[in-house]
């Protein structure tokens, strides 16, 4: 039976790289408040471990964003399919990253993509070309995570 799974993304600032990543892939951002709700008014969660971001309350440090054709806890508002996880970190980004998302564009122009993705805030790193194989940019979001767009 396979598993499941999501991926885990250290961040400086969790929401606001969701924010992007959401838009990137035209994800959803999860929304906690419910389950955070309970949990405040249960008395199992200090007031200083939620913040405020998008007109929602969420963990301090934690933000997630998962497909929207895919199954989610309405409570928790955690997704139960293609998810991706951003969690604050005290030490910043110091070397390439060993794992990276790769954002295709199906149909669309491989320009008009990579014009969007740096209306919201990614970067150009470099451009290949491999004929057949393929051509695609390297690019950076807003926290100098390197991803492709091909």
């Amino acid at each position: 039976m396979a598993l499941n799974w999501k991926l885990v993304i250290d961040s400086r600032n969790a929401a606001a790289l969701a924010d992007f990543w959401a838009a990137a892939l035209e994800y959803e951002v999860e929304d906690p408040s419910a389950l955070i709700e309970q949990l405040l008014a249960a008395g199992h969660l200090p007031a200083d471990a939620v913040t405020e971001h998008g007109g929602r309350t969420i963990f301090r440090g934690y933000a997630g964003v998962r497909h929207p054709e895919d199954p989610f806890d309405p409570v928790s508002g955690v997704g139960q399919g293609r998810r991706l996880l951003f969690q604050d970190v005290p030490e910043g980004k110091t070397v390439k990253n060993r794992l990276h998302i790769d954002i295709h564009r199906g149909t669309a122009d491989l320009a008009e993509l990579v014009a969007r993705l740096e209306g919201l805030g990614a970067t150009r790193v470099e451009e290949f070309d491999n004929g057949p194989a393929g051509h695609w940019w390297v690019m950076k979001d807003p926290e100098g995570n390197e991803f492709c767009a091909a």
